[in-house]
């Protein structure tokens, strides 16, 4: 796997000069759609299986509704959102990221945390994980990211060298590892985790303000996780054990909540924040910005039929109602190509005719044409192009999002916000965690890693180091390392890192 073979071209043989950030407007984006090395990327990634999902293939869902609590019209103008009391029917999908459609459901990973909102404007989907932060923080990353966690192209087995090679060398992921090998790894059921956003996303209102804005669900049942032995257990025992869980617990009448908490800033506080908001990787301190409740969901009704529901369901972040915006977050702008992309693959050009997923309070309205499966009557004999004088439908200017202010020069901008990728990490070891979660995450992270080959080890336990001393010297401890020399590595810069351990040939 050592072997160099040549310089990284496009698939059409291009020379590419950066793989590793997009090209954006300016530092902080957003990513411009002139990155033809990111579409492709993306692009091709999206139909790399067939017809499972590529991420989130395991998953269970089930119906329900969204009431509002607090009055939040002063930040957004989205109706669903508009008067305390209002209810509006949702489906929510949750899921495991890696695994194949056959893989357990206690496996240690992320948890997908999905919601469609079939709102009078349209549908809202809001689509997350049960992790407030993620792995990597640009677009360009997650293909590359996500072949380490599936199965090496030699063996078609999970390799440890993969999956801890990338992360030693992207840094910006210490924070989502040291979640994933925590107990909050392994939720004990989908009824017992809590749902973020983790993306951050504007809010405007009807005066044109804008706000920043991250999700929080909070789940009513209260967290519970699976230790390591437990998870690996329910593995051979009972691989279905979160999704029987969730329709046990419907079909009885237990219906599961989650309470929405929502984190609020001006663009005056975004641009004096200790923290860059559109970093994935990090998160708002709740000390420095309070949540604040929103409403209530709550799933009461089972799918009748998996596939016509959970298995045809399609979430994209590009599902957005008048009120609700994206940020310049890059992930997040790659999202919301990638989504809808891969969902035209999956299912085809007219997938938002399936019922699970049709707008059934704010039928479409367009110009959109046939293609496969076209499922009504396709317009009729309606004009199918804009502007036309015989009656077909109009836009509405009203309804437009605040124009922000956007430049920069065009470019692949490395990351350059000044704060690191171990200040959060440290302090979710030293100040959030208990000693019983430091106990399991240093066992959950040695019982992984020592199935990576030495260099790779001493790579990745130099940033717990960074992170935390003690943190990283316990590790080193339960792998067998030489703790000054995971000292020295930590105080080197990441290019210094890699070349200091890629001499460790011999191991």
């Amino acid at each position: 796997m050592s072997e160099k073979k040549g310089k990284l071209t496009t698939a059409f043989g291009s020379p590419v000069d950066d793989d590793q950030n997009s090209k954006t407007a300016g530092e902080r984006g957003p990513v411009l759609m002139q990155d033809t090395h990111l579409m492709e990327k993306l692009a091709h990634f999206d139909r790399e299986r067939i017809p499972e999902r590529v991420v989130h293939a395991k998953g269970a869902g089930a119906h329900g509704y969204f009431e509002v609590l607090e009055d939040v019209s002063d930040y957004t103008r989205a109706d669903f959102l508009s008067e305390v009391g209002k209810r509006t029917d949702v489906f929510a999908r949750f899921s495991t990221v890696g695994g194949e459609r056959g893989s357990a459901d206690s496996a240690r990973d992320p948890r997908g945390f999905a919601l469609k909102f079939y709102t009078e404007e349209g549908n809202y989907d809001m689509v997350g994980n049960n992790t407030p932060v993620f792995f990597i923080r640009d677009p360009l990353k997650f293909p590359d990211f996500i072949h380490t966690q599936k199965r090496a192209p030699g063996t078609n087995l999970k390799d440890a060298d993969m999956f801890w090679d990338f992360l030693s060398l992207t840094p910006e992921s210490l924070h989502q590892v040291e979640i994933l090998f925590s107990d909050r790894g392994t939720p004990a059921t989908y009824r017992h985790m809590n749902g973020y956003s983790s993306h951050t996303y504007v809010w405007y209102n009807e005066k044109g303000e804008h706000f920043y804005v991250q999700y929080h669900f909070k789940t009513d049942q209260g967290i519970k996780n699976l230790t390591r032995e437990e998870a690996t257990r329910l593995a051979g025992e009972n691989p279905d054990h979160a999704t029987e869980d969730l329709y046990r617990a419907i079909e009885s009448g237990d219906y599961p909540s989650w309470t929405l908490e929502v984190q609020v800033l001006t663009p005056e506080q975004a641009e004096d924040f200790t923290w860059d908001i559109l970093d994935i990787t990090k998160v708002w301190p709740h000390g420095e910005v309070p949540p604040r409740t929103v409403g209530r969901l709550v799933l009461n009704r089972n799918p009748e039929n998996y596939f016509a529901e959970v298995e045809q369901a399609a979430f994209a972040p590009s599902n957005f109602v008048p009120g609700i915006a994206a940020s310049a977050d890059k992930m997040l702008q790659g999202r919301l190509f990638s989504y809808h992309d891969t969902h035209l693959h999956r299912l085809g050009p007219n997938y938002h005719l399936l019922p699970i997923n049709r707008p059934k309070n704010a039928p479409e309205n367009s110009y959109q044409r046939d293609g496969f499966m076209r499922l009504d009557s396709n317009g009729k004999d309606g004009p199918n192009y804009w502007p036309n004088s015989f009656g077909g439908p109009d836009p509405s200017p009203e309804v437009a999002e605040p124009q922000q202010k956007i430049m920069g020069m065009s470019g692949r901008h490395p990351y350059k916000f000044p704060n690191d990728d171990f200040v959060q990490p440290g302090n979710l070891y030293s100040k959030v965690m208990t000693d019983e979660d430091r106990d399991h995450l240093v066992g959950n992270i040695v019982d992984h890693l020592q199935d990576a080959c030495k260099r790779i080890q001493k790579r990745q336990t130099a940033l717990f180091y960074k992170a935390n001393k003690e943190w990283g010297t316990r590790v080193a401890e339960g792998l067998g390392l030489h703790v000054p020399d995971i000292e020295r590595l930590a105080a080197m810069s990441q290019e210094q890192r890699e070349e200091a351990t890629a001499r460790g040939t011999e191991e």
